[in-house]
């Protein structure tokens, strides 16, 4: 057997597979995100361990499992005492308190060597923050984790890390796949802080015995480097080859594309990371509010977020719906930037309202395709993946948008989870061919008829976003 863990910010998923890959077992438990101050986003890195004892529980005999395999959500900031525990909240991906830092920090040095403009939510301008505003705390880290590396922390012992994640803390050579001295000592930080670094595929720990007696995984199994997040939902989904993408409806939304060669193109905001498997980098153009700007709306309505996304496509309305409720990334890299609801009037009800924002969210995504696509990476077709691809509606309306056919997988059993579960298989002598495409449902196609009403609801709400900034 093979397990994945995969560190979502709302949720810690275990998923078991054979060596078909057939599932065998999925348990979830649920995680909370504190935000004690505007912009602020944390989250207690020991609710990471006792939600994986929980999904552990819950599969049950794990004496037959041959490696395990890790995703994560990145960028958080996990700053580690000498007892090897964490020191404080990790400040996660969507924190954007650092904007300050991020922008001191991004200079022609930084892009040129990490490929990548220094995002407010990347870990090297957190870590900042904290080494300014909580210099006590900054004395006495002695690791610096990311999320799914301090779950490793617990399951192996060991400090370890994988490209795709490390490519996300601008600390990363990308380009050489190697931490970057000059980098870390800007950050008041040496090698000695970082765990090493490997491919996703390579082994990166093993149970330690004291683990292997709190969970029953037995002692010594090979835990994969595994990878970040969306990298991993790559590896989940089939797209670790050149061209292959997805569009991914999850907290945050992402557009992700492989590819063959390492070619940035930092002012885009465009992020190019090193892929899970060697040799292959990718690149995302990424939004910081998905379904996040759905469970907003659903809370102002009162109405679930499923009810908002029934319906049949129909044109664009007035109202206009900007998704930034905590700034955005590509292509504006604003931390400062908030959402806009426009042209409202008597007849807008929670139906326009839902209408305008998944239409919101399409458009962002919209804007990512844009700044890939001029970066020279093509973009023919995608998967759909991410909790919002439940909804036909969206993604019809995102297919109409994009102008492109997504693809809808037969089945759930794909994803990070699943990624971590194939990056397993391959630290346990696996080729890449166990990552393949799954099964195909459905390809939902734009629909030619309103292709142009949309493109025109585009240039709104790029239009919008000048006068919202000044506001």
């Amino acid at each position: 057997m093979y397990l994945g863990l995969d560190l979502g910010t709302s949720s810690l998923k275990a998923l078991l597979i054979d060596d078909a890959q057939r599932v065998l077992g999925e348990a979830t438990a649920p995680l909370t995100v504190e935000r004690p101050h505007p912009g602020w986003s944390e989250q207690d890195p020991e609710s990471w361990i006792t939600a994986c004892r929980a999904v552990l529980a819950e599969l049950g005999d794990l004496s037959g499992v041959r490696a395990i395999g890790l995703a994560g959500h990145m960028h958080g900031a996990t700053l580690v005492g000498a007892e090897g525990r964490a020191l404080r909240p990790c400040l996660l991906w969507n924190d954007t308190r650092a904007a300050t830092e991020a922008a001191e920090m991004d200079d022609d040095e930084a892009r040129t060597v990490t490929g990548n403009i220094v995002f407010p939510g990347f870990t090297a301008p957190k870590v900042e923050w904290v080494r300014r505003h909580e210099p006590d705390i900054f004395a006495a880290t002695e690791l610096v984790l990311l999320p799914k590396d301090y779950l490793r922390l617990w399951l192996t012992g060991e400090a370890w890390t994988d490209m795709s994640d490390a490519s996300g803390t601008a600390w990363l050579d990308v380009g050489a796949r190697d931490w970057s001295d000059d980098l870390l000592a800007r950050s008041g930080l040496s090698l000695a802080h970082m765990p090493a670094a490997t491919e996703g595929t390579g082994i990166a720990g093993r149970i330690s015995a004291a683990c292997a007696a709190a969970t029953g995984l037995p002692e010594g199994a090979p835990v994969a480097g595994g990878a970040g997040d969306n990298a991993a939902a790559a590896v989940g989904t089939g797209a670790v080859a050149p061209g292959q993408g997805f569009v991914s409806l999850g907290t945050s939304g992402v557009l992700f594309v492989s590819t063959a060669r390492y070619s940035p193109d930092a002012a885009s905001a465009v992020h190019t990371f090193c892929h899970a498997v060697p040799d292959t980098w990718h690149q995302m153009g990424v939004i910081l509010s998905a379904t996040d700007s759905l469970e907003w709306a659903s809370r102002l309505t009162g109405k679930r977020a499923a009810e908002l996304t029934e319906g049949t496509l129909k044109a664009p309305g007035r109202t206009l719906f900007l998704p930034y409720l905590g700034g955005e990334r590509t292509p504006h890299n604003d931390a400062a930037i908030r959402g806009m609801l426009a042209g409202i009037e008597h007849a807008t009800d929670a139906a326009a309202l839902g209408r305008a924002v998944m239409a919101g969210v399409g458009y962002a995504l919209r804007d990512s395709l844009d700044a890939l696509r001029a970066t020279g990476t093509p973009v023919d077709r995608l998967l759909a993946v991410g909790g919002g691809s439940r909804s036909e509606h969206w993604l019809s309306m995102i297919a109409t948008i994009l102008d492109l056919p997504l693809e809808v997988p037969a089945d759930g059993a794909f994803g990070a989870a699943l990624g971590a579960c194939r990056l397993a298989m391959m630290a346990d002598g696996a080729d890449v061919s166990v990552a393949a495409t799954p099964a195909i449902a459905r390809t939902i196609a734009p629909t030619p008829k309103l292709t142009a009403a949309f493109a025109d609801g585009h240039a709104r709400f790029k239009a919008a976003y000048a006068p919202t900034r000044t506001l």
